[in-house]
């Protein structure tokens, strides 16, 4: 069960329940904080969920296959952002093009894993988990696996932090590494745990215990949370959901926190029907949002130690269907932005001519993107991840190392 304390409840009580030992520390220091410090790096995880059409995203629109396989979705040749000669992205992506001609972003085309499964459950906790023979036996993810073996962060911040409302992601779960939910600066999570019995209460346990420990009252911690909070810079965000979870996100990183890791949810991408409006919608919201968020660590002078991964479960089939939808297929693009990425294009474009029971063929498995991440970001071993035990995938600009 998850309890999750709002303002109102805060202050309605005038106390703070239990979320972690580690939240009084990382929510006192970091607000405390006159000036950002340096935290090391930071991956940003941004889920597409639903199963992003990777083909309207990143558009192959010279490929014979597309006009033959897209008649109501296919996407006019004049109106797409070009890439080169033979690939654009989708016209509502203005964003993410600019991104990439700044050299700040970068698309790996063709991803999936062998044998791929079409059940959105099942695809999610590969994914999640890198297991693709049995995600299910996994009790932790990828990301709880790589929080697990490093060093907890020196100012008591969790290792991950999950930026939503949404159930927190398998691929959080760790064994020893800490996780907090966030769906407001003043609204927090524990995730795992009930609160301690009020006569079990004692300094390491409960928020409650801090607040009398340190003297500060509810008011006090509220008046610290909204301090973290005004650390917003002069950029600009979008009015939409996954603008506001990245603009809080940007505003912890400001603030000092050295969470590692932190992760948003983005859906909608569950597009069997009428495909074209909320397609354009969803994936205009996206671009908009990676760019204000990485403009924002620019100005603040702080985005080269980031690095926002952007993933979905699955692709869609190549053919589009009746309900001028497209239905559950397998590889598709993982965007990677940054400073530090290698810009553009990386792997071979699928086909849509030479296809395996009518979806894309896997060019790149996501493991290996996974293996990279880890070796040459975050700097963990990535040998139980990797098929081949070691990517070979070229990520990241060596000179900018």
């Amino acid at each position: 069960m998850r309890r999750k304390i709002t303002r109102r409840k805060l202050l309605a009580d005038s106390s703070l329940i239990a979320l972690s030992s580690t939240v009084p520390g990382f929510v006192h220091k970091t607000a405390l904080a006159n000036v950002a410090r340096d935290s090391g790096r930071v991956l940003v995880v941004i889920q597409l969920d639903g199963g992003n059409d990777g083909i309207n995203t990143v558009v192959p629109f010279r490929d014979e296959g597309y006009a033959r396989h897209r008649k109501v979705l296919r996407l006019p040749t004049e109106s797409l952002l070009k890439v080169h000669d033979d690939v654009g992205l989708h016209p509502s992506m203005r964003a993410v093009a600019d991104l990439m001609d700044d050299g700040r972003l970068g698309i790996v085309q063709g991803v999936g894993y062998p044998n791929p499964n079409r059940s959105h459950e099942v695809s999610m906790a590969i994914w999640q988990t890198g297991n693709t023979v049995d995600p299910n036996a996994e009790k932790i993810g990828w990301i709880g696996k790589v929080t697990d073996a490093v060093t907890a962060p020196s100012d008591g911040a969790p290792h991950s932090i999950l930026v939503g409302t949404e159930g927190l992601p398998l691929s959080l779960h760790g064994r020893r590494s800490t996780t907090v939910a966030m769906a407001h600066l003043m609204d927090l999570q524990r995730t795992g745990q009930t609160p301690p019995p009020t006569e079990h209460l004692n300094a390491t346990q409960d928020l409650r215990s801090f607040v009398a420990r340190t003297t500060l009252d509810a008011f006090k911690m509220s008046d610290l949370i909204d301090q973290t909070g005004t650390k917003v810079g002069n950029q600009s965000y979008p009015s939409h959901q996954l603008a506001g979870r990245l603009k809080m996100i940007a505003q912890l990183i400001k603030s000092g926190f050295q969470t590692p890791i932190y992760y948003a949810i983005h859906g909608g991408f569950d597009t069997h029907s009428l495909q074209l409006d909320d397609h354009e919608r969803i994936l205009y919201q996206l671009s908009s949002a990676l760019k204000a968020f990485l403009d924002d660590l620019r100005d603040a002078g702080i985005d080269d130690r980031v690095l926002v991964m952007c993933f979905s479960e699955f692709g869609r089939r190549v053919a589009e269907n009746a309900s001028q939808g497209t239905d559950h297929g397998t590889a598709g693009p993982v965007f990677l932005a940054g400073p530090q990425v290698q810009a553009g294009l990386i792997g071979a474009t699928p086909s849509l001519t030479d296809l395996v029971d009518g979806d894309l063929r896997t060019e790149i498995d996501f493991r290996d993107i996974y293996a990279s991440i880890q070796t040459d970001w975050l700097g963990t071993s990535p040998e139980w991840i990797s098929p081949k035990g070691k990517s070979s995938l070229k990520l990241f600009r060596p000179t900018r190392r």
